[in-house]
C-alpha cells in the first residue's frame, strides 16, 4: 500500500460496510493512537539500541538518573516509577547488573531489603542515551507546530486523567 493511505480510514470504511448498524467513529481516534503508538516506539527504541539498552533497561536507568544523586532507588519503587511487576524489574536489574551498569546493596535502614544504583558507567551511559532521547522527541515532535503539540499535550492529559479516574484534567507545566 502507498504510503499516503489512511490505514484507519480503510478499516473505518470495511466496518461500516460490513457492520452498518455499528457506529465505528471511535476508530478514528483509538486506531490512529494505536498505530502511532507503535511507531513511537520503533523510533525510539532505535535510539536506546544505539547504546545497548532496550526499552526496559532504559526506564531503569533514567529511573535511578532521576532519582538524584546518589541515583538509588529500591527495586519496588523503580517498578512503581516504570509501571511494571516486581518479577520483570528483577530481570531488568540483573542484566544492568551483568552490564555492569547498576549494583545492589542492603539497604541501611532493613538489612533484607535493597537498593539499586547507577555506577559510574551507568551514569554516564544514561546521560548520554537521555541527551539522545531528547534529540530524537524533538525530533519526531518537529512534525507539529508548537501550537499543536501543545494542543495535543492538554488533549493527551486530559483525557488521561479522566480515564484514571485522577480528578484534575488540566496539565501541571
Amino acid at each position: 500500500m502507498h504510503p499516503d493511505v489512511d490505514h484507519v480510514a480503510l478499516i473505518q470504511a470495511e466496518w461500516r460496510r460490513e457492520r452498518p448498524d455499528l457506529d465505528v467513529s471511535p476508530q478514528a481516534v483509538i486506531g490512529r493512537l494505536h498505530r502511532l503508538a507503535a511507531r513511537l516506539t520503533v523510533e525510539l527504541t532505535l535510539v536506546y539500541q544505539r547504546y545497548g539498552l532496550g526499552e526496559g533497561e532504559f526506564d531503569v536507568l533514567a529511573a535511578l538518573r532521576r532519582a538524584g544523586a546518589p541515583y538509588e532507588r529500591a527495586p519496588g519503587e523503580l517498578a512503581a516509577h516504570t509501571m511494571v511487576t516486581t518479577g520483570a524489574m528483577t530481570k531488568r536489574i540483573d542484566r544492568l547488573e551483568r552490564a555492569g551498569l547498576v549494583t545492589r546493596r542492603p539497604a541501611e535502614d532493613d538489612r533484607r531489603a535493597r537498593v539499586v544504583g547507577l555506577t559510574e558507567a551507568g551514569l554516564r551511559l544514561i546521560d548520554e542515551a537521555f541527551t539522545a532521547h531528547m534529540r530524537n522527541e524533538h525530533r519526531l515532535l518537529a512534525h507539529l507546530s508548537p501550537e499543536e503539540a501543545a494542543a495535543l499535550q492538554t488533549l493527551l492529559t486530559a483525557w488521561q486523567h479522566r480515564l484514571d479516574g485522577t480528578g484534575s484534567a488540566h496539565p501541571t507545566p
